[in-house]
Parts: structure tokens; C-alpha cells; sequence
């Protein structure tokens, strides 16, 4: 069967890229890999875009496990998840090769 030959390493690839298809989603992951975690509020004072679209871009990114947030009231704190960060990396330069 053809869907066969889509494999989870696919998917998971798939599902990494359109987290990464936004330069505001890339920023905020080189931004994290470089700290140790961040709050939204401090990454609201460093990107021009409203907080509401900062919280969806945060909720893309989290969604596709390239981040984890814990809440912290009245905060919100992100760290970037090392474990899926260095798969989608490896994932990527695989299809680029």
C-alpha cells in the first residue's frame, strides 16, 4: 500500500517543518536553545508582534513538542525541549542532506 511507505519519521519531520515555517517560531527556538528557559512576557519585550500572536506561535511550537511551557502564575515559562530540538535537527538535515 502506498501509505505504507510514509513512515513516522516522516510525519514527525513533517509535523517539525510547519513548525519551523515561520521565521517569528525560528527566532524564538535559536532564542531558547541559547537560554536556559525564558518567560513569554520577556520574549514579548524583545519581539515587535503582539502578545496574542506571540501566545500562538508559542502554542504552535509547543504543540509540535519543540517546546514545553510550565506555568508559573501568573507566568508562563518556556524551555525548549532538548530531546525533540535535536530530532527535528537531525530530521532536517537528513532531508536536506
Amino acid at each position: 500500500m502506498k501509505s505504507e511507505i510514509i513512515t513516522q519519521e516522516h510525519k514527525q519531520a513533517a509535523r517539525f517543518a510547519r513548525a519551523l515555517g515561520h521565521p517569528v517560531r525560528i527566532f524564538i527556538l535559536k532564542y531558547l536553545d541559547q537560554q536556559a528557559c525564558c518567560y513569554s512576557g520577556d520574549l514579548s519585550e524583545i519581539l515587535p508582534i503582539a502578545k496574542s500572536t506571540l501566545s500562538q506561535h508559542l502554542k504552535e511550537l509547543k504543540k509540535a513538542g519543540l517546546i514545553q511551557g510550565e506555568t508559573e502564575a501568573p507566568r508562563i515559562r518556556y524551555c525548549i525541549n532538548r530531546e525533540n530540538w535535536q530530532q527535528a535537527k537531525k530530521l532536517m538535515q537528513d532531508i536536506l542532506g
